[in-house]
């Protein structure tokens, strides 16, 4: 059997999704005054990047960005390297993110696991004023209480359905694709 593989965003979409989200934001904070994007490695990390340049297109103005790799903060994966979440933590105390609104950005949103590392985090480096949450494609099937602040693209889907965002960063191309994950029982 062959997966069936549907384009749901390209590049031209992913980029109207960035600029809108974008505009948001700074709807939503009357500006960027105070705030910081953080990407959640790896993708996340470009995609804050792109914001963070379209916002200095839109207002002229910087806004502080940066990247957190939560895998010591996971749920899902084995205890032990304290040196990993310390290596996070000196990252991001490097932004300085106490007391500011730090908007988090991540590529797809599933059960909302990754959010509850990233949010972990973020709280062992300061006390942010806030923290919104942006996302570039919303799958729905949480598992925790997490909602986003602002979505790219919302995609239902069925748990056999797969996500998979590519940039041309890492892969080349900039597209956002969906599938059937025929890797069953």
């Amino acid at each position: 059997m062959s997966n069936e593989v549907h384009v749901i965003m390209d590049e031209a979409a992913i980029r109207r999704a960035l600029t809108r989200i974008a505009h948001e934001i700074l709807e939503r904070n009357k500006g960027i005054e105070n705030c910081v994007l953080i990407g959640i490695k790896t993708r996340g990390e470009f995609l804050a990047k792109r914001l963070a340049d379209k916002i200095l297109e839109i207002e002229g103005t910087p806004v502080p960005w940066g990247a957190i790799d939560v895998t010591a903060y996971r749920d899902d994966q084995k205890k032990g390297d304290p040196q990993a979440s310390q290596d996070v933590n000196q990252e991001l105390n490097a932004l300085q993110i106490q007391e500011k609104k730090v908007i988090l950005f991540d590529d797809v949103l599933y059960t909302g696991r990754t959010i509850r590392a990233a949010m972990d985090a973020l709280m062992d480096c300061g006390r942010p004023q806030m923290i919104q949450l942006a996302v570039l494609a919303d799958r729905g099937h949480r598992e925790l209480p997490i909602r986003p602040d602002y979505i790219g693209k919302n995609v239902p889907t069925s748990k056999q359905e797969q996500i998979e965002v590519a940039l041309s960063e890492t892969d080349g191309k900039d597209e956002v694709t969906i599938f059937q994950n025929r890797e069953e029982k």
